[in-house]
């Protein structure tokens, strides 16, 4: 007897349920009490990729099967001979069906055993569930969680109260935090207290839909420093389309803003260099005018001078030049002073800088740290001190004391000053910046006869630093 023969209603049984089970979308086949299949809808041929033969195919009308392990299942195991052969329900194993084109998808069968009047078996509908898409879904989502996981940017989510939900390997290692240390907490524990007023206006963007990308601010570590970071925060929806969360990227941006800074210093010394050039050009002009006698004497000097000038100011540079070719400059501190200070040399009437120390050695950053500084003083003194007025003289002296180099620069018969400028300008605050460098300490005294310098340096600084 046709599994399908049951009383429908007036119509003919068989016909009746054939056409019920051909109008649902879902896959659906018949077999009889023996395992032979007698029905089949056109979505079980869309899902198999074949047609079997009535009548003659048994428990499946797929061409291979597979468990999701990958290993071959036998036809006669699959669910539907299974359920006809213990005469039990089978339900919720998930098994792989190949089509002839190779193809495959993840179904899960629904055998159903049909009965008599008398209570046996006249055979099965079996209903095939097609998981295909939940399984990519699936497959997607551990992925895309594997590729959060191990992003080395920290990828925070939160709910609109700005509780955090998840919390990343990158945001533990940009934060210190583990998860279990900030999941549940607020967001704000991560702020500074001057940057509290940021989460309300960040939240209240994310509740209307807009994202907010490369919001450069600062977040506090777990021990308490500050960390420099760019933000691009966007909202999370639920199935429904609703806002439910906010998700955070963020970027340790520390590096770069230093490398900003050092940019934009290097921009200042640059403005800063290119004007005291022109400046020192002048005044280098009039030094040589005060001791030559003639005008091929005067260009002869200047060509000199500014001949030396350009040696200075090659050794003042930053060692970029020399970056990624292994050298590494070194001289001494008496040899470095006369090289930097020959332009503003008076050679006719004894020369206007005397110099007296041991021969210190300095090797390194220090050489173009110490270059700098000598040449900001010289500068300095030959725009408005000493070296500024015939007759005017700079004395430099040093000595080691206690693992110190101790320098005094000593400015004399110069313009009268009047106490301490009122501003500071950009060589003052470049001087500041080398002597941090080398780990030194600056001082100044602006007295009437001159300006008086004096350098502390540690000399384990001086060399290889």
């Amino acid at each position: 007897m046709s599994p399908f023969a049951t009383d429908c209603g007036g119509l003919p049984p068989e016909n009746h349920a054939r056409e019920l089970l051909e109008a649902v979308p879902a896959a659906v086949f018949a077999t009889d009490a023996v395992g032979r299949i007698v029905f089949y809808n056109q979505a079980a041929v869309d899902l198999w990729g074949i047609r079997p033969e009535l009548g003659k195919t048994e428990w499946t009308g797929a061409w291979r099967l597979y468990r999701l392990d990958g290993t071959p299942l036998p036809h006669d195991q699959a669910p539907m001979a299974i359920a006809l052969k213990e005469k039990r329900s089978v339900g919720n194993i998930e098994i792989i069906a190949e089509r002839p084109d190779g193809t495959r998808v993840n179904l899960i069968p629904h055998p159903t055993l049909l009965y008599d009047a008398s209570g046996s078996v006249t055979g099965a509908v079996n209903w095939l569930e097609n998981v295909t898409d939940r399984e990519r879904g699936d497959v997607y989502v551990q992925r895309l969680a594997a590729i959060v996981e191990s992003s080395h940017d920290a990828v925070i989510s939160k709910d609109l109260r700005g509780i955090i939900t998840s919390w990343n390997q990158g945001a533990q290692l940009l934060f210190g935090y583990s998860p279990e240390d900030v999941v549940g907490k607020p967001i704000t524990i991560l702020f500074p207290p001057t940057h509290l007023d940021e989460e309300p206006a960040i939240l209240e963007r994310i509740q209307r839909g807009e994202r907010v990308e490369h919001y450069e601010t600062v977040r506090l570590h777990k021990d308490g420093h500050p960390i420099d970071i760019s933000l691009t925060v966007s909202p999370v929806r639920n199935a429904e389309g609703k806002i439910v969360g906010a998700s955070k990227v963020a970027r340790d941006i520390t590096e770069q803003k230093r490398a900003q800074m050092q940019r934009d210093l290097l921009l200042r010394e640059m403005v800063h260099r290119t004007r005291n050039l022109l400046s020192v050009a002048g005044s280098l002009v009039t030094l040589c005018g005060r001791s030559a006698q003639t005008p091929d004497e005067t260009v002869k000097a200047i060509r000199e001078r500014l001949a030396a000038l350009s040696v200075a100011y090659d050794l003042t540079l930053p060692e970029i030049a020399d970056a990624g070719r292994g050298i590494s400059r070194a001289t001494t501190l008496h040899a470095l002073l006369h090289t930097v200070m020959a332009p503003f040399s008076d050679r006719r009437n004894g020369g206007s800088v005397a110099a007296n120390g041991p021969d210190v050695q300095l090797t390194g950053s220090a050489v173009t740290s110490f270059a700098l500084l000598l040449h900001e003083f010289a500068t300095n003194a030959c725009k408005y001190g000493a070296l500024l007025r015939d007759g005017g003289c700079v004395n430099v002296d040093w000595s080691t004391v206690n693992g110190e180099l101790v320098l005094v620069w000593n400015e004399r018969g110069g313009p009268l000053l009047d106490g301490k400028p009122q501003r500071e300008g950009f060589g003052s605050v470049l001087s500041q910046a080398m002597v941090k460098q080398v780990g030194g300490q600056i001082s100044r005294d602006w007295k009437p006869e001159g300006l008086s310098i004096r350098l502390l340096v540690p000399l384990e600084r001086l060399i290889g630093s």
